[in-house]
């Protein structure tokens, strides 16, 4: 018995007959399309989540060149520093855009106080922002990496979580406090539990 033509049942629901080599198109585009469909719930899902309480977004600060910070760093001064590009400031107010359009028109910023921090951090576009030293980064000292992010997390577990908090850190601390590795401007949405541990919702990548 001859097995059936598999376009006729797109034709059928389609109304128009395919012929056969584009069927496998049809049906990768169907799948591609179900997999966006997805990704939009999943999406929507993390943004829904950093508005309810007890949820906290943490966020690599936007595209600064580089690795590190050069030997000559200090803290107050911005030209001893690795920056933002013009890429990462476009790149950040994208993400107050973004966050703005998902809903999340008010939130708490903190900010760790290196300066591609902070600036990415203003340029999210919430008003006020805090410095948190738990969130500074840890990359030329990592023998503090334990008690920072053991600080970090008993801060978070005090806070009131009922307005969206995005906190604005580093690469290496992100890491040390989820086991993910984001890249820059990503924002992983953190659930605390009643007892106060944190679980990962999932990430947005924003650029």
């Amino acid at each position: 018995m001859r097995r059936p033509y598999a376009g006729n049942a797109l034709a059928h629901a389609t109304g128009y007959a395919l012929p056969k080599f584009s069927v496998s198109i049809v049906v990768a585009l169907m799948a591609l399309s179900a997999e966006i469909q997805r990704a939009y719930a999943d999406e929507t899902a993390l943004w829904q989540a950093l508005r309810s309480p007890g949820h906290v977004a943490v966020m690599r600060h936007a595209l600064a060149p580089g690795g590190g910070d050069p030997e000559s760093f200090k803290l107050r001064d911005c030209a001893t520093q690795r920056n933002l590009s013009d890429s990462g400031r476009g790149q950040a107010k994208r993400i107050g855009d973004r966050l703005r359009a998902n809903g999340v028109t008010a939130a708490r910023v903190y900010s760790s106080q290196w300066c591609r921090c902070l600036e990415t951090a203003r340029l999210l576009g919430f008003g006020e922002i805090t410095e948190l030293p738990a969130l500074n980064s840890f990359f030329q000292s990592m023998d503090r990496q334990e008690d920072q992010t053991a600080t970090l997390k008993a801060w978070i577990k005090g806070q009131p979580l009922t307005t969206p908090t995005i906190l604005v850190t580093h690469q290496v601390n992100i890491t040390a406090l989820t086991d993910i590795f984001p890249a820059s401007g990503e924002l992983i949405v953190l659930r605390r539990a009643g007892n106060g541990t944190l679980a990962v919702v999932g990430t947005v990548e924003t650029d």
